[in-house]
């Protein structure tokens, strides 16, 4: 008797802020998109900063999935915030845009 098992694929990703945002990060006015970088909840549209677990950056996230895919939940504060905010500019500067701070 043959048995046959389905097979699935497992995609894995590493997860990673996006930099198209990077004109949002550590300004805290609230403007960041879902997956862009963050040093705290203030520069998130959902109100949610959280760390991803294993790189210690912070992205924006949807408060329902806070704990997913590596995430530590909403509520990081960066403690090198200077430095990921000199980060993101010297992103912006390189992507063309302006920053606002």
């Amino acid at each position: 008797m043959l048995t046959h098992y389905p097979s699935v694929a497992v995609s894995v990703m590493a997860l990673a802020p996006n930099n198209a945002g990077a004109k949002d990060v550590g300004n805290g006015q609230g403007q960041q998109f879902t997956t862009g970088g963050c040093v705290s909840d203030a520069d998130c549209r959902s109100t949610c900063c959280a760390e991803i677990s294993t790189s210690g950056l912070g992205i924006c996230s949807a408060v329902g999935a806070q704990l997913q895919n590596g995430k530590l939940g909403c509520g990081f504060n960066d403690p090198n915030a200077a430095a990921v905010i000199a980060a993101a500019k010297a992103q912006v500067a390189k992507q063309g845009f302006k920053f606002m701070a």
